[in-house]
This record gives structure tokens, sequence and C-alpha cells, in this order.
């Protein structure tokens, strides 16, 4: 007998969307309840496919509820799911691990919640479907999970639902480690696996499958996002098909300034590039514009933040202040070599450039910038360093190269106010 499921992870529902606070026009609350919509198009599309059930591979929650109000939306859409006949089948994470969590509420009772105690085996005997599992306890879990799981259930479909980093994903702590190889010796029939924010499938003898999270959450979770379908034929093959459920989207927009000759070009580029983002939309885009390459605007554009991100935001409210939003400006440019400033101002400009030759070597400048900026760098949460690769030189005390990094943009804006 065939049947359909939905294989979701990584919900972290209510989780806030960060990185548009600054855009004041930005609809806040459009981003507060992207993770619920998704959810909700998650039901609905279980409901209208008409799946047998739903597996969600944990993380369905960030962390403790802030009040019982996200329990109680989750337990609504579980009662939707009820109404339809349609099982769903949760185990926690790391996020959502039974320590993290103080707040209970009563499930309706077509939801399974894997016990963290130890591996269950939960079976659909009208489907002859078995669902093996086991929840975190505590947030961080350092064993492998998945070598205690029960053995196959014979003539049943085997469905082994993990969360886990699984091998060579050092972008995610090392939770329940384990490797491809460890899940096929199981000989389950298909391995739902949470933790990681990417799509990524394997077929082999399971099929093993990151659904990726659900919405995307904040510029370093880009694209498309969602869940899958696993459509099972009578033969017990399985066919995984991606489901696209995410309500915004982020982008990250590249925009090539070589060759652009004043501030106009640079907004008719960065104009023409949000508008191919929205082309073949179907979701409203959040996006950081990072303008790179070589050009002569390099200094005027490393001194003028705020302009050039006027520039930006005014391209975007152009376009469709209702579905294109700015996440960040970001000048990645660098100096093109051309005309240096005459007279005094270029004697002046080459004392400069001496003098922050001289600093790379100077270790006495060096120890007094690293003293200057320490208390700064206390204070500055870790997810800023991915976004500001200065800081990440501070914070690896590579003074010399921050003056490196820095001195051709402060030369080049100089050049540019004194020819």
């Amino acid at each position: 007998m065939g049947f359909k499921f939905i294989h979701a992870a990584d919900i972290h529902l209510d989780s806030p969307l960060r990185g548009l606070s600054a855009y004041e026009d930005a609809p806040a609350q459009q981003f507060r309840n992207a993770s619920r919509e998704a959810l909700k198009e998650l039901v609905t599309t279980a409901i209208e496919d008409k799946v047998s059930f739903v597996v969600i591979a944990g993380d369905l929650y960030d962390g403790d509820w802030r009040d019982y109000n996200t329990g109680i939306f989750f337990a609504s859409q579980m009662g939707r799911l009820a109404k339809a006949g349609i099982r769903a089948f949760v185990l926690h994470g790391n996020h959502d691990a039974e320590s993290e969590m103080t707040k209970k509420l009563a499930l309706p009772d077509n939801v399974v919640v894997f016990s963290s105690r130890s591996p269950q085996v939960h079976r659909i005997d009208d489907l002859k479907v078995a669902l093996h599992g086991q929840s975190f306890a505590n947030r961080a879990v350092d064993d492998n999970l998945a070598a205690s799981y029960k053995p196959m259930v014979k003539d049943h479909f085997n469905i082994g639902v993990l969360h886990t980093a699984l091998e060579g994903y050092k972008a995610h702590p090392t939770y329940a480690p384990c490797t491809v190889d460890e899940l096929y010796v199981k000989e389950y029939d298909y391995w739902a696996l949470g933790h990681v924010h990417e799509f990524q499938q394997w077929d082999g003898p399971s099929t093993i499958v990151f659904p990726g999270n659900l919405q995307g959450r904040h510029v370093r979770e880009t694209g498309r996002k969602g869940a899958v379908s696993v459509t099972v034929d009578d033969s017990g093959h399985a066919v995984v098909d991606r489901l696209y459920l995410n309500v915004l989207r982020w982008e990250v927009l590249k925009v090539d300034l070589s060759g652009s000759a004043s501030l106009d070009d640079v907004a008719r580029k960065v104009g023409r590039g949000l508008t191919s983002l929205l082309e073949a939309a179907d979701v409203p885009r959040a996006v950081r514009v990072s303008l790179e390459g070589k050009t002569h605007l390099h200094g005027a554009l490393f001194g003028n933040a705020a302009g050039v991100r006027a520039q930006v935001l005014a391209q975007a409210a152009m376009i469709d202040s209702e579905r294109l939003w700015v996440e960040k400006v970001k000048v990645a440019t660098t100096p093109l070599e051309g005309p240096q400033a005459a007279g005094d101002s270029n004697e002046a400009l080459g004392e400069l450039r001496a003098i922050f030759e001289e600093a790379k070597e100077d270790s006495e400048f060096l120890r007094h910038l690293e003293m200057e900026l320490q208390p700064f760098l206390n204070k500055v949460a870790d997810e800023v360093k991915d976004d500001v690769p200065r800081l990440d030189f501070a914070r690896q005390k590579r003074f010399a190269d921050i003056v490196q990094e820095v001195a051709p943009g402060l030369l080049a804006q100089l050049n540019s106010k004194a020819m």
C-alpha cells in the first residue's frame, strides 16, 4: 500500500528574524510572524496533498517560550491536521531539548512525541510503517544516538528520525554525531534528519535527507527554504520532492561596479539587480546588497555609507516597497589605480601612505590599537563576525591586517577629495 508523508525540521517557531531592524519601513509584523506563516503553509500543504503523516525532526521551537502563545499556536496547527486525519511525529533537538523547555501544553491525540529517555519505535499498522527516534534530553548531546536505535521492523517501511550534524558540517555544532555509513548499517528505508539548515540528500541503501530549515531567519540562510514530500510506492521505493514553503526569502545581491563612473551609475546597476530578483519572485525578498569590483568610486563609497545606503533604499522603494526590503548595504569594492592629486595634496597622501606602511610593522602602535578595540570586541555578539571581516581580524589579533585593509579605502577617499 503506497502512501505519502512530509518531512520537516528546524522550524524554530517564533524565532526572531534578524537584520532588518535598521530599515524603518520594514514590515516588522510580517517578519515577526514568518515562522508561523511558514508552518501554516506546511500544514495546508499536508492537508491538500492528503499525506498520511508529518515528521518534524527537531528544533520545532527555538528554545523555551516567552509565553504560552507559541505552544498554543502549534497546538492549533496540529488540530488542523487532526481534523484531516493526519498524524504528526515530533522529535526534539538541541534548541527544544527537554531541559530547555519549562512550559508544556497538552497536544491533540494525533501528535506523537519521541521520548528523550531511550529510543522508541512507533508503528502505523495500517500502512506498515515503523518510525524510530529519540529526542534530545539536553541541549548538547555528544553521544551517537543512532547507534542505539532499534533494529528495523521486518515487512515495514522503516523511518529513522534523528537530529544530528552528521559528518562534515562544521558550521553546525556536532550534536549526536554519526556518519552516513553508520546510518546505512541500520538498514532503514529512510532517514528523516534535522539540525543542518541546508537541503542535502543521499541515495544509497537508505534514502537520507536533511530538508533544511522551514524559513530562513537571517542573511546567512539565503535561498528557497521548506520541507520535503516523500512518496512511497507499493514496493517501498521512496521519491523525494522538495516543498518550498518559506513566506520570505533572504538573498545576497552582488553588484559589480567595475567601470562605473558616478554614484548615479551605482544606483542604476543596483536597481537592475534588485529588479531581476523580483522578476520570478514567488515571495517577498529581504536583500543584502554587496557592492564589489575595482572602481574609481571606491573612495567616495568608502566614506559615504549613509548616502550609499539611502541610494539603495530609494531603488528598492521605487521597484516594489511591498515585496523588497534591504537588510544591509555592504561596500566591498577595491580602489582602482588612477590619477593622483597634485602638489601639496599628493605629497601629503604620500606621507600618509608611508605612515600606514610603518604602522603595520610598529608593534607598539598595534598593541595600543588592540587595547583600544578590546572593550568594544567584548560587547559584540558572535553572529556579527560573519558580516564584518575586519572584526574577525580583530578577534584573531590580526591588527596589522586591519591597517592594511582600511588604508586603501581611506587613501582613495582622501585622494578623490583632493583632486
